[in-house]
């Protein structure tokens, strides 16, 4: 785990005054769960019971999730560096590891678009998200590509 990732505290009803300490999986950045996994949750998680763990400990479906997977089912997060928040600068994606991430993200942070810094040929006003640039940089040969993208 690296040191600036979030851990959350959390007081269980059954134990009004024990703190529980989680990573959480972060959905904006996307996670991926195993079938094992998958397969372990159902009893738990399947037929609403997910939605009833997050309604109790009151905190939304990523955090509910990391709960759900470390604190119950005693099963360690893995973070993966391809997978990208919103909540982590994306300026410091490089852009010659594009290729190798699994995931991005954007926000809108203190009035400013905390988006990746690439030149997919579209100006901030038209892709202020950088979603189309992204795409045009990764596959300039797209149609909807600016022709100068296409020709490198």
């Amino acid at each position: 785990m690296r040191d600036d990732d979030v851990r959350y505290q959390t007081k269980t009803s059954t134990e009004v005054n024990k703190k529980v300490t989680f990573w959480f999986a972060t959905g904006g950045a996307g996670f991926c769960v195993s079938r094992a996994l998958a397969l372990k949750m159902m009893p738990i998680a399947a037929s609403g019971k997910f939605v009833a763990i997050g309604d109790k400990i009151r905190f939304p479906d990523d955090v509910t999730m990391g709960f759900l997977v470390e604190h119950i089912l005693k099963v360690p997060l893995t973070v993966i560096d391809a997978f990208h928040s919103h909540l982590e600068p994306m300026e410091f994606i490089r852009p010659e590891t594009f290729h190798d991430q699994v995931s991005f993200s954007y926000a809108r942070m203190r009035n400013e678009w905390n988006v990746v810094k690439v030149d997919g040929g579209f100006d901030l006003k038209t892709d202020p998200k950088r979603i189309y640039s992204l795409h045009c940089y990764l596959y300039p040969f797209f149609s909807i590509c600016p022709k100068s993208i296409r020709r490198r």
